[in-house]
């Protein structure tokens, strides 16, 4: 018997554990990455946090508390999310597209509404706030993949039902706009764009909404002095280091310094009062500092590995029969990695400010909640898939009777 043999023996025992933990089958490598992802960033925000947690609060460790509630938070919601049969997401679609515009419509509204740093984003409930387009990614998510189950043949077919799905992701993207909240927006339709590509859509109906997408983009883009200010900024940021690109060239001069193998955890300067929101927005650019190009490069292979994962879980599901969960999964790992990409191209200079956290690493409570059920949905796909367990949402009859929007 070879060495081989006792480890391979070893590794299923652990496996076969988790699944009697988990109550089923789970993606041990996703999980694997899933932890990996969440403890590095655990350790990154008490890093990054420190100086300014001492100075505002007089604890050092206040927004690492904070975030490791959030973490354990966000793993009972994933928990909830893996127990619960996805044919119970599936049928309430309708109902979370309407809590969806609700959130939107409410945080506009003054006294309710939370401002910071300019936008209107938050709506208090006690010592928590929740950023309303962090659940609407999810439950826009929810919807989508419904939608494309019930109206496939439509969406594929039909101008008129490619235009349906897309006008409800306008609204909310509109919605978001107003707040305003640019990067959510962006993700918001690139997700649902990506959604309607995979579910079947005919790539000339595809081509024609990204065009008139990526225009509408574009005239957004300039048609506020703030987003001139953040794209002029981008450009040429070294032009305007003390104004509108301060934030980029301090992250810039802390990437750069990381080099290889960074400073050292810990030992940043840049997190030291000069990078505003380095635990937050900006807490990759700290990572580069401190862990160099090594960092850099764990964190986009972590990443990378999550989004394949989640695209191979989808894609199985597909192969199983079951739609629902081929689109939900690929529309979740579209926004995850999505948003992840967008978070390291803005704090490298590639892409303009965006305001959007960094998945699972970020500080943020709402951002770290829906991410973690996001990934347990994902989990939950898995465990339907290998069970088989494709049952629909509702008789066909009962399907036949009430045609949802």
């Amino acid at each position: 018997m070879t060495s081989a043999t006792p480890n391979l023996e070893r590794a299923r025992s652990i496996t076969g554990r988790f699944n009697a933990l988990f109550g089923g089958a789970v993606d041990l490598p996703l999980l694997i990455v899933t932890f990996a992802i969440l403890g590095l960033g655990l350790v990154m925000v008490a890093s990054s946090s420190v100086s300014v947690a001492a100075r505002d609060t007089g604890n050092a460790f206040y927004f690492f508390d904070r975030q490791a509630l959030y973490a354990v938070l966000g793993i009972g919601g994933a928990l909830v999310a893996f127990s619960t049969r996805l044919a119970i997401w599936e049928r309430s679609g309708m109902a979370l597209l309407m809590f969806t515009y609700f959130l939107l419509l409410v945080v506009l509204v003054p006294g309710i509404g939370h401002q910071v740093n300019g936008s209107i984003r938050w709506i208090g409930f006690g010592p928590f706030n929740v950023q309303v387009s962090e659940p609407t990614k999810l439950f826009m998510a929810i919807y989508l993949a419904g939608f494309l189950v019930r109206r496939q043949g439509e969406v594929c077919n039909t101008l008129r039902g490619f235009a349906k799905p897309m006008l409800v992701m306008v609204i909310a993207a509109a919605l978001l706009l107003i707040e305003p909240d640019y990067g959510s927006a962006v993700t918001l339709l690139a997700m649902g764009l990506g959604m309607l590509f995979l579910g079947g859509a005919r790539l000339s109906q595809f081509a024609l909404f990204l065009v008139l997408t990526l225009i509408a983009v574009a005239v957004l883009a300039v048609s506020s002095p703030y987003r001139v200010e953040r794209l002029t900024g981008f450009l040429n940021p070294w032009a305007h280091p003390y104004s509108s690109g301060y934030q980029l060239t301090q992250s810039l001069i802390a990437i750069g310094g990381g080099s290889w193998w960074g400073v050292g955890l810990g030992e940043s300067v840049q997190k030291l009062f000069y990078l505003p929101e380095a635990h937050n927005d900006f807490l990759f650019a700290v990572l580069a500092e401190e862990l160099g190009l090594a960092g850099i490069a764990l964190v986009v292979g972590m990443f990378s590995f999550l989004v394949f994962r989640g695209f191979r879980i989808g894609a199985r599901a597909a192969s199983a029969g079951n739609p629902f969960a081929a689109n939900l999964a690929y529309g979740l790992t579209i926004w995850i990695g999505m948003q992840a990409f967008i978070n390291m191209a803005v704090n490298m200079g590639i892409l303009p400010t965006k305001g959007l956290t960094l998945p699972l690493m970020s500080y943020g409570g709402s951002s770290m909640l829906v991410n973690c059920m996001a990934l347990g949905f994902l989990q939950r796909i898995h465990r339907e898939t290998v069970e088989g367990d494709t049952a629909p949402a509702r008789p066909r009859s009962r399907q036949r009777r009430r045609r949802a929007t």
